[in-house]
């Protein structure tokens, strides 16, 4: 028999039938938690949530996708137009083998690399995007956005910026030496 990843059994599954572990010590904060909900809201569900499936309650207990069932529950956009299901993708594991599932996919998301968010910000200006926009689409603040165009070191990154005068220059007295 060949092995099949549990992706390629998704099911739907009502939000009411899933339930969170209680051992995930994951958190995330309220920007990037907005992130996801405009994700969600513009994307759709593109990743499953993870879950084991406890037979003896017929609750499905989340082993990793909190946050995408987090959204559902906080917004009813969100659970009106996936009619309150949300895809699932089962794994069937004891309890210290879904805790370490659970870190394995808390962890494997790593970070981004500045120099490459760098070059995906000269783009999206190049393409003619605002960084109102950037700011809407990527979940950054003006200030992240602003380090990022001074990485690249591209003057026309700062085409639209003005500028204010930082110091005024003094002209120097004949007494001062």
């Amino acid at each position: 028999m060949s092995y099949s990843s549990p992706v390629y059994n998704i099911i739907s599954v009502p939000i009411e039938k899933i339930e969170p572990n209680t051992y995930n010590p994951n958190s995330v904060a309220p920007p990037e938690l907005s992130l996801l909900y405009e994700s969600i809201k513009e994307d759709g569900y593109t990743m499953p949530i993870v879950c084991y499936y406890d037979r003896s309650r017929d609750v499905y207990v989340i082993v990793d996708g909190f946050h995408r069932y987090r959204v559902m529950l906080e917004h009813q956009d969100i659970y009106d137009r996936e009619e309150g299901k949300l895809p699932v993708s089962v794994i069937n594991k004891s309890l210290d083998c879904r805790m370490a599932s659970t870190i394995r996919h808390n962890r494997a998301r790593g970070s981004h690399n500045v120099d490459l968010m760098s070059n995906i910000i000269k783009e999206l200006h190049e393409l003619g995007r605002s960084d109102a926009w950037i700011s809407k689409h990527l979940g950054m603040d003006k200030d992240e956005i602003l380090r990022l165009k001074q990485i690249t070191g591209l003057a026309a990154l700062f085409r639209d910026v003005e500028f204010g005068r930082a110091w005024q220059p003094i002209e120097e007295d004949d007494d001062f030496e």
